[in-house]
């Protein structure tokens, strides 16, 4: 799965009904240009493809009366919130996503009633116990990598990757359990996104054309 995907849906439901500078300055407000494929061109192109796949309703605004192009502003459909919540669950449910995918889908967890998320995090836990499970069976941590020569070390990265992303999500389950954040259903959100007209410290470039008047 690829994590642009779901990171401009995400921002685009945010703010309800957004331009694609909007988009991209969200996105590079939480570092996504940093840590994702989530680059102008990329946001750009991934807006437009979803707008005719159906899940963005795609909004032509009136020109600039400085003789600029109309701005184009999108809104998910009903189908685009189905696909938004089905990519954000399987995200944090499946142990063996990118971390770029795992990262987008804990920027938007709060999205999700609380007891679902931790349910969707233990599903990741018990994901990754049958993936170390499964390594093991050829490798014996306590023995060390140096038993299978240099391969080993493939496998010692493994079990430790497992481990330490076990570790991590148990952690969130905790913190999320003991009433940490705001999700669905229990107020005003926190809502990372940049208010209008307020710069951006992170921007990398200057605006599409047919995204400012």
């Amino acid at each position: 799965m690829s994590a642009i995907r779901l990171l401009v849906l995400g921002a685009v439901r945010q703010h309800g009904r957004a331009h694609g500078y909007q988009v991209r300055n969200d996105l590079e407000f939480w570092g996504a240009h940093e840590w994702s494929t989530a680059k102008p061109g990329s946001i750009y192109h991934a807006l437009k493809q979803m707008a005719k796949q159906g899940l963005l309703h795609a909004h032509e605004t009136a020109p600039s009366t400085a003789g600029g192009p109309p701005r184009t502003e999108y809104e998910l459909t009903d189908k685009g919130t189905e696909e938004y919540f089905a990519l954000l669950r399987e995200s944090l449910m499946a142990y063996d996503q990118k971390m770029d995918v795992l990262s987008a889908a804990v920027g938007f967890i709060v999205d999700l009633p609380r007891e679902e998320a931790v349910a969707l995090l233990k599903r990741r836990i018990e994901g990754l116990e049958r993936w170390r499970a499964a390594v093991t069976e050829y490798y014996t941590p306590e023995e060390g990598p140096e038993a299978l020569g240099h391969i080993g070390e493939i496998m010692n990265m493994w079990v430790h990757s497992a481990d330490s992303g076990a570790e991590w999500t148990r952690a969130l389950i905790q913190r999320i359990e003991r009433g940490a954040y705001t999700f669905a259903g229990e107020g005003e959100p926190f809502v990372g996104v940049l208010a209008e007209g307020r710069k951006n410290p992170y921007a990398t470039g200057t605006p599409h054309p047919g995204d400012v008047r």
